[in-house]
């Protein structure tokens, strides 16, 4: 539909298919306090569903069949399809749809300085340390984050600024559909060819990203991807460039080091003179490279340098994001992490590495079918940097299993680099077989999009 956000006003209730997901839930509580009515349906029951439940959004779990046919206009995920029974009442009664990314898009219009963070990997880590500097220096932004974070208490902020920092993900090119003002690209990789097919539709889709920047605007990126590196001969906006490898970068990290819990210290030099040094508080190299991102921005904003180090340092991490869970006895640290692609599960393994600990061991959930089958040897490359390994099914999520593929076949992958792997694809047998066999100082990763989440708890709650 041709929807004007000017007309946005004479709606007065909205109906969200999909409102459990991180965006949706962070729309309808922000429709929520602008005074709209807002409702919505779920397939499955969460923390966030009950959360909106308890906030005066009617949020049903299964179809919805009586509000869709009184909402004045309905927003609904890409999970969303055409035969969905919600849709299908929208069209009989003539209510207005709109996907998700599309309405974000109007959304964005109202902002001067909207701050879309996106790459293949670290946009949530990098919208939240965005959101920490851009609060602290009393910036007042909005915020749509695609995690629960601790500083907002939620996974949304409604400012009063002209600021609006926005998790920004290229599934479907959804962020086509959004009017920038700056743009973060943290990085360029092959993920979700189950849409784009080849590698180099995903480069061009984020090539066509930055060419919606205005001439007065900014793009931030990655110069250690020469995938990001080339958008300089694309973008019309200002190009601010961030590093660690390429020493021609605007914005370099030096003198890196590592405490025992992982965390970076590094210098940051600009245009080759000393900025400031920077101390994180979480783990990884690949945080350095967020971080040195959320530099650029804030910066370029105006915000003090004391203030930029004083919110990285404060800044613990996302919800998922090797997000401590506990501690067994026998000092066996447990975490969970979000990681659900080759290349994030090595940032992964890499930052416990820096940890102090004697032998890792990883649960992992494979995140739809095609995905797995797609970059199966990168997975098992990925995985084989872990000490002890345990495989849960393949969490389908959007998909049916057109792939012919499972997690044996991804364990067969692994054992051919010689690792040992365990395929246990029930919960409570896998909190056994933990509990059996790990022992005193080990450390334990939860890993996957899916439901592989409940694990730790499962586990600590078992000893």
């Amino acid at each position: 539909m041709n929807l004007e956000i000017s007309d946005l006003k004479k709606y007065k209730h909205i109906h969200l298919i999909g409102i459990g997901g991180i965006s949706m839930s962070a729309i309808a509580e922000t429709l929520k306090n602008w005074n709209f009515v807002v409702t919505g349906s779920d397939l499955n029951q969460s923390i966030i569903t009950d959360t909106l439940n308890k906030h005066g959004i009617k949020t049903t779990i299964g179809h919805d069949l009586e509000n869709p046919g009184k909402a004045d206009l309905i927003v609904y995920s890409a999970a969303i399809s055409d035969n969905d029974p919600e849709i299908i009442i929208a069209k009989e009664n003539n209510i207005p749809l709109v996907d998700r990314g599309e309405f974000v898009g109007h959304l964005t219009k109202l902002y001067q300085e909207t701050i879309c963070v996106s790459g293949t990997h670290g946009k949530t880590t990098t919208t939240s340390m965005l959101s920490y500097c851009f609060i602290n220096a009393h910036k007042d932004p909005s915020i749509e984050v695609g995690a629960i974070l601790d500083l907002i208490n939620g996974n949304y902020r409604v400012g009063n600024s002209e600021y609006f920092i926005l998790e920004s993900c290229e599934y479907k090119g959804n962020f086509l559909k959004f009017f920038p003002h700056t743009e973060i690209i943290l990085n360029i990789d092959n993920d979700h060819l189950d849409y784009y097919k080849t590698f180099d539709n995903v480069i061009k889709t984020f090539q066509d990203f930055a060419k919606l920047l205005p001439e007065n605007g900014l793009l931030v990126t990655n110069a250690d991807d020469k995938n990001c590196l080339n958008l300089k001969d694309i973008t019309k906006g200002k190009f601010i460039s961030y590093g660690i490898e390429n020493d021609n970068a605007d914005y370099l990290a030096k003198n890196i080091s590592y405490d025992s819990n992982g965390f970076a210290k590094f210098d940051v030099y600009k245009n080759k003179e000393f900025f400031t040094t920077i101390e994180l508080s979480v783990a990884g190299k690949h945080n350095i490279l967020n971080a040195l991102a959320c530099i650029c921005v804030s910066d370029y904003y105006g915000i003090e340098k004391n203030i930029i180090c004083e919110s990285l340092k404060q800044f613990r991490g996302a919800e998922r994001r090797l997000e401590y869970k506990g501690t067994l006895e026998k000092n066996i640290n447990i975490f969970d992490d979000y990681a659900h692609h080759p290349t994030e599960i090595k940032a992964t393994a890499n930052a416990i590495k820096n940890k102090k600990y004697n032998k890792s061991w990883v649960i992992f959930q494979p995140h739809t079918y095609s995905r797995t089958k797609l970059l199966l040897e990168d997975f098992a490359e990925a995985i084989s940097n872990f000490d002890n390994i345990i495989l849960l099914d393949i969490y389908a999520a959007r998909e049916q299993n057109t792939y012919n593929i499972n997690s044996k076949d991804l364990a067969e992958a692994i054992k051919s680099h010689g690792k040992t792997v365990a395929y246990i694809p029930d919960f409570e047998k896998v909190v056994s077989y933990v509990k059996e066999n790990v022992k005193e100082n080990d450390i334990i990763i939860t890993l996957g999009a899916g439901t592989v989440t409940k694990l730790g708890p499962m586990i600590l709650n078992n000893q």
